[in-house]
């Protein structure tokens, strides 16, 4: 069996969508653990970040292994009924108020779930409100905001004021955008910064201690 979680995770990172679907199927009518399954994807998805990171994975890569990995889970999903699955932890993410860009967030949020993290995707154009309401209701230690219209820097300076009025200090909040930099942080108030995808996974593992 752990040849077969192997060959899952080599074969997502090689980008084999045919070979996914089928390595998956295989292990479900041999009534592998589906967990085992998914921690054999997860693995994949942690080198594909990697490799994203170093410059031998680009833009395309990683959004055809998203895909790849939406379709295996939508066929592992239904067997993880009743089983309890461990997460490293909360993280609540959405496009900040006024902005409706959604791939960098979507990529993202796919290299924290395949590093194991449960994300809880408030979608875009996100008022003040909601990111509070989710992080209460989720107690997320974690909150990240995803940004790309540079008009957008005020509401994302705002939100994070409302957030620590709310009383909510011990959450640590990442922002995320391809003009953000150390000044914009400072300006609006976050803790953490980041301008590509694999920043929020090391990120989430500072915070929490992954």
């Amino acid at each position: 069996m752990a040849n077969h979680i192997e060959e899952l995770k080599n074969a997502i990172v090689e980008l084999e969508a045919d070979k996914v679907i089928s390595s998956v199927k295989a292990g479900l009518e041999e009534e592998a653990n589906p967990m085992d399954m998914v921690e054999g994807l997860q693995a994949g998805m942690v080198e594909i970040g990697n490799r994203f990171a170093k410059g031998e994975y680009f833009l395309s890569e990683l959004i055809m292994s998203g895909e790849i990995m939406k379709n295996a889970m939508a066929l592992i999903e239904p067997k993880l009924a009743g089983l309890e699955q461990e997460y490293k932890g909360n993280i609540v993410i959405g496009t900040v108020k006024g902005d409706i860009h959604d791939l960098g967030k979507n990529i993202v949020i796919m290299l924290l779930k395949g590093s194991g993290y449960n994300v809880i995707d408030l979608g875009v154009d996100v008022p003040a409100e909601k990111f509070i309401e989710a992080v209460k209701e989720h107690e997320a230690p974690l909150l990240a905001m995803s940004v790309l219209l540079t008009g957008c820097q005020d509401p994302m300076k705002d939100t994070i004021k409302a957030v620590r009025d709310a009383g909510l200090n011990d959450v640590k909040v990442l922002i995320g955008g391809n003009y953000i930099d150390e000044k914009v942080k400072e300006y609006c108030g976050a803790d953490y910064f980041g301008t590509t995808a694999d920043e929020g996974v090391k990120v989430a593992n500072q915070v929490f201690g992954a």
